[in-house]
């Protein structure tokens, strides 16, 4: 309904809650652009969009008192991973401009933390989500040419698409197509609200955590388990890799489960039944 760089739009709602005695206690920063190969071909646009937003953000929420956040961040910071397991100590050395971004905005949060002891932040990097609410009410509504995999996959399943095109079948992987680790939506947000409960209980000041399964799935072997579970065929040919792609990018989740004594637990076939199903139903 509006959008996060509009400095008037985001005041009018702190106000509006206000005016109804009442008050934000913490804000879940999900908006902003999110395609690697869209952010290499509109670089400007994501700078503008994902950091000038996020900045005008945290400024609204310093005006009205609100100094707990929980920033959607990404594991594309990573870059090429350096080991198999990347944990939040691995080197951030994103390779495009997408996850120049989301460094960007998470160094932004930590310079607050130091200028102002109120802040509490936790920048949250995910892994791949995919998948649906498993009522097929709710999933990822996409344009007709997605950027992400699962809802190309859909679209194929239906008949909508041709083929899905895999990137690359030359990568350094067990079947040369590259690695992901796949993670629910449903858990994905789960550990949104667990993460906040630990903001507003004052456990901790800012931290960053990996949420992901810890599990490396490649595209084929995604292709094969989305096919299977939903009794498909999924038609597919190899192109040429995406710049800005990299390789393998799998969770070392034990900081969110020491955090939270908890981490993600839905199966690779739940996260393609779902889609799908969300798709027949949209």
């Amino acid at each position: 309904k509006g959008d996060i760089r509009d400095q008037v739009f985001l005041e009018s709602i702190f106000k509006e809650v206000y005016s109804l005695n009442n008050y934000f206690h913490a804000v879940i920063h999900l908006a902003g652009l999110k395609s690697v190969r869209e952010s290499i071909l509109k670089p400007k646009r994501y700078w503008d969009v994902n950091l000038n937003g996020s900045i005008n953000l945290v400024n609204v929420m310093k005006k009205f008192n609100c100094y707990s956040i929980v920033f959607s961040s990404s594991a594309t910071v990573y870059g090429i991973a350096d080991k198999e397991l990347l944990d939040e100590n691995s080197i951030i050395k994103p390779c495009n401009v997408y996850g120049e971004t989301k460094a960007r905005i998470e160094k932004l949060l930590l310079n607050l933390c130091l200028e102002n002891n109120n802040w509490r932040v936790c920048n949250l990097r995910y892994f791949n989500p995919a998948g649906a609410h498993y009522s097929g009410l709710i999933g990822e509504a996409t344009c007709n040419n997605p950027n992400n995999l699962f809802p190309y996959l859909n679209l194929v399943a239906i008949g909508k698409k041709k083929f899905l095109r895999i990137y690359g079948n030359d990568w350094n992987t067990r079947d040369g197509t590259a690695i992901r680790d796949y993670l629910h939506v449903d858990d994905l947000a789960y550990g949104h609200l667990l993460i906040m409960q630990h903001i507003l209980s004052d456990k901790f000041k800012i931290k960053n955590i990996n949420i992901g399964t810890g599990k490396g799935t490649t595209v084929l072997e995604l292709i094969n388990t989305y096919q299977k579970v939903n009794n498909c065929e999924i038609p597919f040919e190899f192109v040429s890799r995406r710049e800005g792609d990299v390789e393998s990018l799998i969770a070392d989740n034990q900081l969110l489960k020491k955090t939270l004594n908890w981490i993600p637990s839905k199966s690779l076939e739940s996260m393609c039944l779902d889609s799908l199903n969300w798709q027949k139903n949209s």
